[in-house]
């Protein structure tokens, strides 16, 4: 069985622990988390992630420079973005979409959703 490595990237631990929680329910999964950009940035130098998931609200880096910053990297041009966030504008969403994330959900967040979004982009059936 294939594994899948998927980084979430995010200051609250709570919401770290809800979407871990979640992303659990999907077979053959590894879930590591960082508690900023700059802390997801070191993480994906040193492994490799199948999915990102990150926020866009958080200290020393947000979630947008990460995402421009992944995509400008050759090992991570392809690798699926989601963004979480309480933004909702959708110049917020348009801006995410145009750095290169590949998919924008706004909290608060259904486990569902998440799942449904990390299946279809890591190609779960």
């Amino acid at each position: 069985m294939r594994e899948y490595k998927i980084l979430i990237v995010e200051d609250s631990p709570t919401m770290r622990q809800l979407l871990t929680f979640a992303l659990k329910r999907l077979r053959g999964v590894i879930i590591v988390e960082a508690c900023d950009g700059v802390d997801g940035l070191k993480k994906i130098s040193a492994d490799r992630f199948d999915l990102i998931l990150t926020d866009i609200n958080m200290p020393i880096m947000d979630g947008l420079k990460l995402v421009s910053l992944v995509r400008n990297d050759a090992n991570y041009r392809h690798t699926p973005i989601v963004v979480i966030t309480t933004e909702g504008a959708q110049e917020d969403r348009e801006r995410a979409l145009a750095l290169g994330a590949n998919d924008y959900i706004t909290k608060p967040i259904q486990a569902n959703k998440i799942l449904d979004v990390a299946r279809a982009l890591l190609k779960i059936v």
